[in-house]
C-alpha cells in the first residue's frame, strides 16, 4: 500500500522531498502534483519501473509518449538536440509554466527511449515537482493520472487519488487540489510550431 505524504508547496520540507525520492531511486512509482493534473511518474532510467507504468497505462512502453519533467532548460542538452535561437526564446518565456514541448531528441536518451526521434519536455511551475526532480538528479518520466471516464475529484483531490491509486504506485504526494486541465502540448520540433493540444497554458508565447 502506498505511502501518504503532505508536502507544502509554498515552502517544501527536504526531509519529505528525501523520502519520496528514495522511492524514485529503489525503481517506486510516484503521483505528485503538477501545476497541472496530478502526474504519475518514475525514474526516468528505471526501466522496470517504466515497465511499470506502461502496464497501468495498458500500453506498450515502446509506444508511451511521456513527458520528461525537468528542473530548468538546463537539462535540455542532456536529451535534446541543439536547437534554434527562435525556439529557445519560447521556451525562455514560457517555462517554467503550463506546457509540454516536443523538440528533437539525441543521441544521449535513456535506453528505453533510445529510438525516439523527439521528446516532450515539460519544466512545471510547482515547487514541488521541480525540487523532487533537482534531488534526483535527473529528470522524472511522467504522464497524467486524468482519464475521461473518471470522476473529476479522483484526479484533483489528493485523498480521493490516493484511494484509487494506493494498491498501484508506492506513494502519494498531497500538495493540495490539482487542476483538471492538462498541459499544452506545441511541437517546436520541426520548422513551424505546432499545437498538438490546447490545455492550460495560453498559446500566445508562439508570437
Amino acid at each position: 500500500m502506498a505511502e501518504f505524504i503532505r508536502i507544502y508547496e509554498d515552502n517544501p520540507n527536504q526531509a519529505q522531498i528525501d523520502k519520496v525520492v528514495k522511492v524514485l531511486r529503489n525503481g517506486g512509482l510516484i503521483i505528485y502534483p503538477t501545476d497541472t493534473v496530478y502526474g504519475l511518474g518514475c525514474d526516468i532510467t528505471n526501466s522496470k519501473a517504466l515497465e511499470k507504468i506502461a502496464r497501468i497505462k495498458g500500453i506498450k512502453l515502446a509506444k508511451a509518449n511521456w513527458s520528461f519533467i525537468c528542473y530548468d532548460l538546463s537539462n535540455l542538452s542532456d536529451y535534446v538536440r541543439q536547437i534554434d535561437t527562435s525556439t529557445f526564446k519560447i521556451l525562455k518565456r514560457s517555462l517554467p509554466g503550463p506546457y509540454t514541448f516536443i523538440l528533437p531528441g539525441n543521441t544521449n536518451l535513456p535506453k528505453d527511449f533510445k529510438k525516439r526521434k523527439t521528446v516532450g519536455i515539460r519544466v512545471p511551475d510547482n515547487t514541488i515537482a521541480r525540487m523532487l526532480v533537482k534531488t534526483l538528479g535527473n529528470p522524472i518520466v511522467s504522464t497524467s493520472i486524468r482519464d475521461d471516464d473518471d470522476v473529476l475529484e479522483y484526479t484533483t483531490d489528493p485523498e480521493l487519488i490516493f484511494e484509487k491509486w494506493q494498491n498501484l504506485v508506492d506513494v502519494v504526494v498531497d500538495g493540495g487540489y490539482g487542476d483538471n486541465v492538462a498541459s499544452t502540448i506545441i511541437d517546436l520540433s520541426d520548422f513551424e510550431p505546432e499545437i498538438i493540444r490546447e490545455g492550460k497554458g495560453t498559446t500566445d508565447i508562439l508570437w
